[in-house]
């Protein structure tokens, strides 16, 4: 990802990085041409996200600033997913399969939501239609 000035049509380079200051992290990427510049201000979550992902802000690598993330995304550590705090919680078969119709990605969420919602409810067996239930009240 690059920024690109719209007066020049030239890419932009970081001028600046500050912060974390209360979780924040501030970058300026300015024009080499005319030295427009512009300020990207992330939020403590998405420094959070930024970090866990092992980016260093500002790049400067020849694979620029978001091969890390690639990188990182293209291998999952073993268990990355595994889906923990369900001691006792029963899925039957059909729930199961309801729940490999979910994309890859989206399963572990999925459990651990529909899960919560059987445990808060003191349930310990989660079927269809419970997850109909949860999907009902704007879950999955």
């Amino acid at each position: 990802m690059k920024f690109l000035c719209v007066g020049c049509d030239e890419p932009m380079g970081v001028r600046s990085v500050e912060g974390p200051d209360l979780g924040s992290v501030s970058v300026t990427f300015g024009c080499p041409v005319c030295g427009h510049q512009v300020s990207l201000l992330t939020n403590p979550a998405e420094t959070q996200l930024v970090r866990s992902l092992g980016v260093k802000i500002g790049g400067g690598s020849p694979g620029g600033p978001l091969e890390t993330v690639r990188t990182a995304l293209g291998e999952q550590r073993e268990g990355a997913l595994d889906v923990k705090d369900e001691a006792g919680l029963v899925w039957t078969a059909a729930a199961e399969g309801r729940l490999q119709r979910l994309p890859p990605i989206a399963r572990p969420m999925a459990r651990m939501a529909i899960a919560r919602y059987a445990r808060e409810r003191g349930l310990t067996t989660v079927t269809p239609e419970l997850m109909d239930e949860y999907r009902s009240r704007g879950g999955f």
